[in-house]
């Protein structure tokens, strides 16, 4: 009886070590909840920090920041023209942290600090776990624009075309259903208001506070055919978006739509292509691409339209278009993303980098001097035509050098929101802001040469 007790004893004694040891493996969270482990392995992918799981769970995290500074002189511009200041920028210092949670689920949080301003950008909840499928719900980017969908890191100018940021619609919140199989992408988003920074968000809170204008959803549509989508070297994208749209809370004034541009830099703030704010009822947002590359050839040409409608239901036109390409001289390959429908980083051709020339030809009318009705309300924002040259230099994967030329001719409506700049001079000789004032050559034609150093980490 008294080995049976002494076994006994030595038994539970051993069963409690095996607990206690067990119960320092265990973890819990700041909240006292039993977590599981997951061990992980840090490593650098093309030069970005991943951590990511041993097993198979499919977890993994990683950084991606971005950091682009800009300089640019003008030059060229009439003596009677106010002047255009060189300058230096921070035009991009974003810090962005995403997370691949398992095989189906994905989470993202980007924000751009430029220049001391906080501006929220990304914030995105992902679910792929229906093959060829993803339901996006968040702060993004609505799928319409090729330029405004390609990354700011892979664009071939320093800025996106002027027709795009006047009308090509940006990030909003919203959701996203997205199809992508062999060559067809197809894309459908329905998109709130915008949400960027405290600006944004003090016009939606005095929105709630007053009467309560609802907030009608944008419908958001694109279609993109891929010859070649399985090609090592070759492909094409031949699309189409559509876009109905209507007024935003987000906005500073509501039922309000202004549609601006700068042209093509964003160092010289001013405006001249603005049509300040005119009341509407919806607008219809149209697009066709037609893109395509080959070794390290890059090309697109677009056309891009507006129809807005005003109170009493005359519509204005408003449109633009852009031609650009560019081939990378020391053996480099171009790169699509199919599954985005988007161009992505090329395949430098040497150990050294590669060199790509580009050329460019734009063009946006923000004139809508009568309706579509007959009506003669007009809406004088002007217009541009644009030719630019530019080198890009990438010097690895992550490091990237732009230098661009770029000439501007913009007409005599192109005098900023309001006429505020001087956009020519008057019989007398005398500079005015009134465009139906100007006699003979009038609005602002200037030359820019602009440089962006890039880091990509």
């Amino acid at each position: 009886m008294k080995k049976l007790t002494i076994i006994l004893a030595l038994t539970f004694l051993a069963a409690g070590v095996s607990y206690a040891q067990d119960k320092e493996k265990e973890q819990y969270n700041q909240y006292g909840v039993k977590v599981d482990i997951d061990p992980l392995q840090a490593e650098a992918q093309d030069g970005i920090l991943v951590l990511r799981s041993k097993g198979d769970s499919g977890y993994k995290i990683w950084f991606d920041n971005r950091v682009q500074t800009d300089g640019a002189v003008f030059f060229g511009e009439p003596e009677w023209a106010e002047g255009i200041s060189n300058d230096f920028s921070i035009r991009r210092a974003r810090f962005a942290l995403k997370a691949q949670i398992d095989k189906d689920w994905y989470g993202e949080v980007d924000m751009d600090m430029a220049d001391g301003e906080f501006e929220l950008k990304d914030a995105i909840i992902r679910y792929t776990g229906l093959e060829h499928w993803q339901f996006q719900v968040g702060n993004f980017k609505e799928i319409f624009s090729l330029q405004r969908n390609n990354s700011s890191r892979y664009l071939q100018f320093i800025e996106r075309p002027m027709v795009c940021s006047a009308l090509a619609p940006s990030r909003h919140l919203g959701l996203n259903i997205n199809y992508y199989n062999k060559g067809l992408f197809a894309n459908l988003g329905i998109h709130g208001q915008a949400v960027a920074g405290a600006e944004e968000r003090g016009y939606v809170e005095e929105n709630s506070k007053g009467d309560g204008e609802d907030n009608k959803p944008s419908y958001t549509v694109k279609l993109v055919y891929q010859p070649g989508w399985d090609k090592p070297d070759w492909g094409m994208h031949i699309g189409g978006a559509f876009s109905y749209r209507f007024p935003k809370t987000s906005d500073e004034t509501f039922g309000a739509a202004r549609y601006s541009t700068r042209n093509s830099t964003s160092i010289n703030r001013k405006k001249y292509i603005d049509t300040g704010d005119f009341a509407f009822d919806h607008a219809l947002l149209y697009t066709g691409e037609l893109a395509g590359y080959w070794k390290g050839f890059r090309g697109e040409a677009v056309y891009m339209g507006n129809t807005t409608y005003l109170p009493d239901a005359t519509g204005r036109n408003f449109w633009g278009w852009y031609v650009q390409g560019g081939y990378l001289l020391f053996g480099g390959q171009q790169r699509y993303d199919g599954a985005g429908a988007k161009f992505t980083r090329v395949k430098r051709g040497q150990s050294w980098g590669d060199v790509e020339l580009c050329g460019r030809v734009e063009y946006v009318d923000l004139n809508a001097d009568k309706g579509l009705s007959g009506n003669d309300q007009k809406i004088m924002g002007g217009k541009c035509m644009a030719y630019a040259l530019g080198i890009n230099y990438y010097i690895n994967d992550h490091v990237k050098v732009q230098l661009n030329y770029q000439y501007n001719d913009n007409d005599r409506f192109a005098s900023g929101k309001k006429n505020k700049f001087i956009c020519g001079v008057d019989e007398t000789g005398t500079p005015t802001t009134n465009p139906y004032d100007t006699k003979g050559k009038a609005g602002v034609d200037y030359h820019m040469v602009a440089m962006r150093f890039e880091i990509d980490f």
